[in-house]
């Protein structure tokens, strides 16, 4: 995945810097997002990495695509069609979708908890976390009763863990140090 991601980096900065420009993020990230999935398709997927010629996969998936492809997103399908590379378009996708949260500034936070938060409780960590991360937070919220109690979050490469479960682990740790 990772080597996907290298490839895709390039496709992705590009067409989030010409979004920018022309005032179409949004629906630069609809058309991507859509590409994408048409792209992790099994059938596509196999077609994809076959050997038909770069003009025939860009033909096929430009048909496939017809209204949510503009002149600009059949240009970049024919582009990375003609480079051998579109096989990365989901994580060209997925990149573009990160370039476009840093860039609307929100972060998409996992909230993991024992029991289920209620409606004020949401408010008030989401709150709390845009005030700390300085940013519109888009919180996923879930219930793993291996928690025990508190929360643990996740955003991005943060975590903080404030369960009861992860205090105790920590203090097993510490008891056998």
């Amino acid at each position: 995945m990772s080597e996907l991601t290298t490839i895709a980096r390039p496709y992705a900065k590009a067409a989030f810097e010409f979004a920018v420009d022309k005032g179409a993020v949004d629906a630069w990230n609809e058309m991507l997002f859509f590409v994408g999935e048409v792209a992790k398709n099994e059938q596509v997927a196999q077609f994809l990495s076959s050997s038909a010629s770069a003009e025939k996969q860009a033909e096929t998936m430009i048909q496939i695509c017809a209204e949510q492809l503009n002149e600009y997103g059949q240009n970049l399908v024919k582009v990375m069609a003609e480079n051998g590379r579109l096989v990365a378009l989901p994580a060209v996708a997925q990149l573009f979708a990160a370039f476009k949260a840093d860039y609307d500034k929100e972060i998409d936070v996992d909230v993991v908890s024992a029991t289920e938060l209620a409606a004020a409780q949401q408010e008030k960590l989401a709150a709390a976390l845009e005030k700390r991360f300085a940013r519109k937070v888009k919180l996923n919220c879930s219930v793993d009763n291996s928690v025990v109690g508190g929360l643990v979050i996740r955003a991005g490469d943060t975590v903080i863990d404030g369960s009861i479960s992860g205090k105790l682990s920590r203090l097993a740790t510490t008891l056998q140090s």
